[in-house]
């Protein structure tokens, strides 16, 4: 059974190690907390496998030191994005994700953001603080059409809850196939005659130069103006200008937004002054104990990888899953 140099790069290492020497305690486990120590790592190790998890956004996580590495055969990234490592040549490079380990908490964070504008609870909160008893109505959102743009794991996962939940569900994904929990399964081209229909629009798809800017000028000019859109994919899905000029002309009733184009979102940006807007910190997948969860599948994955099997999980950098 092979025995490769292993970096686990996290910003938790020691519960990480700790996980994975169980399950592979011959093997010499390196650990890096940081973005800048990681070339260095590599360098030194020699490291045939690097799990990696993107823990202080994009911009300068040290994708280059890991395609440049000559050593380097195998990264697992600790998320299910992998744009951060986009291009790389999968000839010379494997790049697994862990696609799942936060698909269910993603789905409760969409569910939560469609009961939080259909109970219009910000309202409620506000006559709280006022002390007023306020005459009001909630809103079922059982009957109303969820539409997912996405249907990996976390798309599969909202339109499981949003099923149970009495939603109408339509989705698109690149190759349209019989998918469970959807009443419609439509291709990306179909966008255009879906966006009217409705009432939940919920992003999970990878950030890709087909899906860059896919919800845009044209896809807010034909939304109903009561539709909510919620974004649990990437930055840059969502064209951050149609969207402020959608907000201005009341075009939609809101948006529940956990990523965007630069992370952290600018003090000064003008996203954190709409009252019809929740903005959270790129958080709908972080959860107690995800890491670990996470350390755990690439612990299995790794068993494959020393026994010369198959990986799970492989991601295809043209299509981002």
């Amino acid at each position: 059974m092979k025995s490769p140099v292993v970096i686990l790069h996290t910003d938790n290492p020691a519960p990480a190690r700790e996980v994975l020497a169980k399950g592979h305690p011959d093997l010499l486990i390196h650990t890096c907390d940081t973005y800048e120590g990681l070339p260095a790592m590599v360098a030194e190790t020699g490291a045939e496998v690097v799990y990696s998890v993107r823990f202080n956004g994009t911009p300068t996580f040290p994708r280059q030191a890991l395609l440049d590495a000559s050593s380097v055969k195998w990264v697992s990234v600790g998320g299910s994005g992998t744009d951060h490592m986009n291009p790389w040549d999968p000839a010379a490079l494997t790049v697994t994700n862990s696609a799942g380990v936060a698909a269910d908490m993603m789905a409760q964070y969409a569910l939560g953001a469609m009961f939080h504008f259909s109970l219009g609870l910000p309202a409620f909160r506000a006559a709280q603080a006022r002390r007023e008893w306020l005459s009001a109505q909630v809103e079922p959102i059982d009957g109303k059409t969820v539409l997912i743009i996405g249907l990996g794991k976390t798309g599969e996962a909202v339109a499981a809850r949003s099923k149970a939940l009495g939603l109408n569900t339509i989705g698109v994904r690149a190759r349209p196939k019989d998918t469970p929990n959807i009443d419609e399964v439509h291709g990306m081209d179909a966008l255009p005659s879906l966006w009217g229909r409705a009432d939940f629009i919920v992003t999970c798809v990878p950030l890709l130069d087909s899906t860059r800017g896919i919800v845009g000028p044209d896809a807010f000019a034909a939304m109903k103006d009561t539709a909510v859109i919620i974004d649990v994919s990437r930055g840059g899905v969502i064209d951050e200008a149609a969207l402020l000029a959608a907000l201005d002309a009341n075009r939609i009733r809101g948006a529940a937004l956990d990523v965007f184009t630069v992370e952290p979102l600018p003090a000064e940006h003008p996203l954190w002054a709409y009252e019809n807007v929740i903005i959270t910190p790129h958080c709908s997948s972080v959860y107690q104990g995800w890491d670990l969860k996470s350390v755990e599948m690439f612990s299995e994955n790794l068993m494959r990888y020393r026994k010369g099997e198959a990986l799970s999980n492989i991601v295809n950098p043209e299509r981002g899953y």
